[in-house]
């Protein structure tokens, strides 16, 4: 484990665990990567997929991300995937109210998030390295950069990042929420997600789930806790974690069924308070499939 893994990107630890060894989900499901390895870091606890198993990062910056996982390239068709999930961001959010606030979107992709909120927020900055979404950003009047690090002129002059299902992806997360660091203002915070590795199917299904739940673009996965000691790590402290499910009844009685994803498709016979309750079950247990966090700069 030690040679494969090399010191943790995010402690700088050099002690691994594997936790998983099998196939992980290389794209659109249903292809797989076979003979991944998953460990866990002794220090922050956070967990890594063998760099071997990963792509290059560049693949961000290109059309090669979204054609891998066959979704639309377009913003339009971008807009029909994203749109609806913005819901759960805003419900975190609205606790810390952005009305003239100035925004920046991490890893925005094409825009959705900002477009919610920008007849409220102020100034709305896009940082995104898929080129391929910036002609779209500008023309709606969003600041854009590629990363970051690049946004060099706005050091210390934002209210709030928003980084949504991003962390993950990243080589290194400590310094990928250290840049978000240096753009706040002292009293300025981040909203962030990312998939939760105590996801209820882990535990469900573990001879399948796996196999769906971790992912060759998914260097990273992260509960509560470990995200937690990155941010610490990264200059931040926790205001809040909130494991947020968004998924119906439904979704998980199909996987047990068919061992494949449906979606939110939902069941006629499984009412909305039904749904409600098994989504507050989960999110009290911490068996969620999403965890949000919110950070402020430390000190």
């Amino acid at each position: 484990m030690k040679n494969v893994f090399g010191n943790c990107e995010i402690c700088g630890a050099n002690d691994w665990s594997e936790v998983y060894a099998g196939p992980v989900r290389d794209g659109a499901f249903g292809s797989l990567l076979p003979d991944a390895v998953v460990a866990r870091c002794a220090g922050c606890q956070a967990d890594r997929l063998a760099e071997n198993c990963c792509p290059d990062g560049a693949i961000y910056e290109s059309a090669a991300y979204r054609a891998k996982l066959k979704e639309a390239l377009d913003t339009q068709g971008y807009y029909t995937v994203s749109d609806p999930l913005q819901i759960f961001t805003s419900e975190v959010l609205h606790q810390y109210p952005l009305r003239g606030k100035t925004v920046a979107d991490v890893g925005c992709a094409g825009g959705s998030f900002l477009d919610h909120v920008a007849g409220t927020a102020g100034d709305c900055i896009a940082i995104e390295p898929a080129g391929i979404y910036h002609d779209s950003l500008r023309q709606r009047g969003y600041s854009v950069y590629s990363y970051a690090s690049e946004a060099t002129g706005l050091k210390g002059q934002i209210d709030c990042c928003v980084s949504i299902q991003v962390i993950e992806h990243v080589l290194d997360p400590r310094s990928f929420l250290a840049d978000m660091n240096a753009l706040l203002k002292p009293d300025g915070i981040v909203v962030l997600s990312t998939p939760n590795r105590n996801d209820i199917l882990m535990s469900l299904l573990p001879e399948t789930y796996p196999a769906f739940f971790y992912r060759a673009v998914h260097r990273w996965y992260f509960d509560r806790d470990s995200l937690a000691n990155c941010a610490r790590l990264a200059g931040f402290e926790v205001i809040e974690a909130r494991h947020v499910h968004r998924y119906g009844m439904a979704n998980a009685l199909r996987w047990l069924r068919d061992n494949k994803p449906t979606g939110s498709k939902r069941e006629e016979t499984i009412t909305p308070m039904a749904d409600g309750f098994w989504k507050s079950y989960l999110e009290s247990k911490g068996l969620s499939d999403c965890l949000y966090m919110v950070l402020r700069k430390a000190g």
